[in-house]
């Protein structure tokens, strides 16, 4: 996948499959004291996971 990101794409998504429609990578950013990923969809990918009311850092 052609990277469009300052982010790195990352792994493909294989532990959270169950929650997308189509492949997804995630990219662990930071993994002590907080959990903090970068999830890049490929095109018609969609997420089935949950939602952010009021964006994402919520």
């Amino acid at each position: 996948m052609k990277e469009l990101s300052v982010f790195k794409t990352g792994k493909a998504n294989d532990a959270f499959v169950e929650y997308f429609v189509g492949q997804s990578y995630l990219n662990m950013l930071a993994t002590e004291r907080i959990g903090i990923g970068n999830v890049t969809f490929e095109p018609a990918c969609r997420n089935n996971w949950h939602i952010h009311h009021k964006g994402s850092s919520e």
